[in-house]
C-alpha cells in the first residue's frame, strides 16, 4: 500500500475507547519543543526520569493515560536501580487520546519524530499493522515464555506470527453480582452456569425485589462479549465481515429478549457503563448484576463506594457447554517503533516494565489490572491483601486460574471501528430500544453499509 493511502486509511478510521485506556527525533532526544510542534501539539504532561544520571541512554514514551505514564516512570526508576551499568533517561509524555494517535501516524508517515515506545489503543492497533509495518516484533522477548501468557491477549497485537504490542491487562469479562440483592431474592449465584440459568435467576430477582437483574448497554459492550464467548465475531480470522452470521443474530435476539421478552433487564442508564448516570444508578442498588471486564473493578472503587463488600465476581454463564467462560476485552498495547535508535534497549525495557513476571505483578499492584501472564496469579504479591479484595471477593485470581483455558479473544481489523459505530449508532437502538428491526435486518443492513468502506 502506498504510504499516502496508508496514512489516509489510518487517520480516516473511526475509534472507540476501551476502558481502561516524548517523541523521539533522529538523535534519540525526546520532549523538546521543536519535536512537539512537528508532531502536532504540545504534550499535556511531561515527566523525565534519569536526567540526573550521566551517560544514560535517552528513551521516549508516548501515552494517552496519566496512570500509564506513572507506571513507566516507576519502571524506569527500578530499571536504573537494577541496571547501573546501562541506565536510561525516560521522557514520558501524555497527550489527548486522538491527538496522540494522530501524532504517531504523522511521525511514522514522515519518517521522523516518532517515540521509542508508545501506547496504542486496541481499536487503533490494526491500522499500524498494514503496509510497511513500522513497529518492532517482540517475539524474541517472550518466545520462551509464551506458555505463561494468555496468548489470546497477545494475538490482538499480532500479525503474521509476530507480536507487536505488550498488553496492559487481560481484560477478562465477568459477571459482577450484588449479593445484597441476590440474597434477598434467594438466588445462589454458584448455581448460575448457563444463560438460561441466568434468565431464571433474573426472573426470581425481579419477582422478589422489583430490581432488574442487569442492564444492557446501548453500545457494543451489550453484544460483543456475548458473541465472542461463543467463538464468533464481527470478522473471521481472514478479516472477512461476519457481522450478520447466525450466531450473532441469535445473540442479539437474546440481548433484546432480556429487555423486551423476559423483562429482567433495562437499557443501561446513560446508555453505557462508563457514565455518571450508570454509576449513580448502580451505586444505589439499581441492578442485581452487570457484565464487564475485570478492569471495571477500578470504576466500582472510584464511582460506586456504597457497594463495597456487596459485590462478588463469577465467570460468564454460557449458551452452550463449548463456550468460553470469559472474553478478553478492551486494552492498550505498548509498542517499540522502528524509528528508535535504541531498539534493543527499548525492547528490553518494555519487557522489564510490562512483560516480565515483576512487570505483570505491578500491573495489578499499581494499576489494578488483571495481568496477561497467568503464572503470576498465585504469587504472594498478587494474593496479598488489597482494596480490591476488600471491595469484592478475595478469590478473584483463583477464579481466573480455574478458567484460564477458557479465554476467548476478539478479532480486531482496521474496519472494526466501522462495525462498532454501526452497533452504537443503529443496531442496538433499532433492535432493543425501538424494536423497529429484527436482529437479522439490523445486522444485514449494517453489513451493507460497511462493505463499501472495506472495498475502498
Amino acid at each position: 500500500m502506498k504510504k499516502s493511502l496508508w496514512l489516509s486509511s489510518m487517520i480516516g478510521s473511526a475509534l472507540f475507547l476501551a476502558a481502561c485506556g516524548g517523541g523521539g527525533n533522529e538523535d534519540g532526544n525526546a520532549g523538546d519543543g521543536d519535536n512537539a510542534d512537528a508532531s502536532g501539539g504540545e504534550a499535556e504532561e511531561t515527566a523525565v526520569v534519569g536526567d540526573d544520571i550521566e551517560g544514560a541512554t535517552e528513551l521516549s514514551f508516548w501515552t494517552f493515560a496519566e496512570t500509564h505514564s506513572e507506571f513507566f516512570e516507576d519502571a524506569a526508576e527500578r530499571w536504573n536501580e537494577e541496571n547501573e551499568d546501562n541506565p536510561i533517561q525516560l521522557t514520558a509524555e501524555v497527550y489527548p487520546f486522538d491527538q496522540m494517535h494522530n501524532n504517531l501516524l504523522l511521525a511514522l508517515q514522515s519518517g521522523s519524530d516518532a517515540p521509542d515506545l508508545v501506547d496504542i489503543e486496541i481499536a487503533r492497533f490494526p491500522n499500524f499493522l498494514v503496509g510497511d509495518i513500522q513497529l518492532e516484533p517482540l517475539n524474541d522477548l517472550i518466545e520462551d515464555e509464551l506458555d505463561q501468557f494468555i496468548t489470546e491477549r497477545l494475538d490482538i497485537y499480532a500479525q503474521d506470527g509476530n507480536y507487536y504490542g505488550a498488553p496492559t491487562h487481560l481484560g477478562a469479562t465477568v459477571v459482577y453480582y450484588n449479593m445484597e440483592i441476590m440474597d434477598e431474592a434467594g438466588v445462589d449465584i454458584d448455581d448460575i452456569h448457563t444463560w438460561d440459568d441466568y434468565v431464571e435467576a433474573g426472573e426470581q430477582v425481579v419477582e422478589a425485589t422489583g430490581v432488574p437483574m442487569t442492564t444492557v448497554s446501548a453500545n457494543w459492550y451489550g453484544l460483543w462479549p456475548f458473541v465472542a464467548q461463543q467463538g464468533s465475531d464481527f470478522f473471521n480470522d481472514d478479516h472477512e465481515l461476519t457481522l450478520a452470521n447466525d450466531t450473532n443474530v441469535e445473540t442479539l435476539q437474546f440481548m433484546s429478549d432480556l429487555v423486551n421478552e423476559y423483562e429482567i433487564a433495562q437499557i443501561t442508564p446513560g446508555d453505557e457503563n462508563h457514565s455518571e448516570e450508570y454509576y449513580g444508578f448502580m451505586n444505589s442498588g439499581g441492578a442485581a448484576s452487570t457484565v464487564m471486564p475485570l478492569f471495571f473493578m477500578s470504576n466500582f472503587l472510584a464511582e460506586m463506594p456504597d457497594l463495597e463488600g456487596k459485590m462478588e465476581i463469577r465467570p460468564l454463564p454460557v449458551f452452550d457447554e463449548d463456550d468460553a467462560r470469559t472474553v478478553g476485552m478492551g486494552g492498550t498495547g505498548t509498542a517499540v517503533t522502528s524509528q528508535s535508535e535504541n531498539v534493543d534497549l527499548a525492547k528490553e525495557f518494555l519487557y522489564f516494565a510490562k512483560m516480565s513476571e515483576e512487570g505483570n505483578i505491578n500491573l495489578w499492584t499499581q494499576l489494578g489490572f488483571d495481568p496477561p501472564r497467568w503464572d503470576v496469579w498465585d504469587t504472594e504479591e498478587i494474593q496479598a491483601d488489597s482494596e480490591f479484595y476488600e471491595y469484592f471477593n478475595d478469590d478473584i485470581f483463583d477464579l481466573l486460574l480455574d478458567i484460564r483455558d477458557e479465554v476467548e479473544g476478539v478479532n480486531i481489523t482496521q474496519h472494526t471501528p466501522d462495525v462498532l459505530d454501526e452497533i452504537n449508532t443503529n443496531i442496538m437502538f433499532n433492535v432493543i430500544r425501538e424494536q423497529s428491526q429484527t436482529p437479522e435486518e439490523a445486522l444485514e443492513q449494517a453489513e451493507e453499509s460497511i462493505r463499501p468502506r472495506m472495498d475502498q
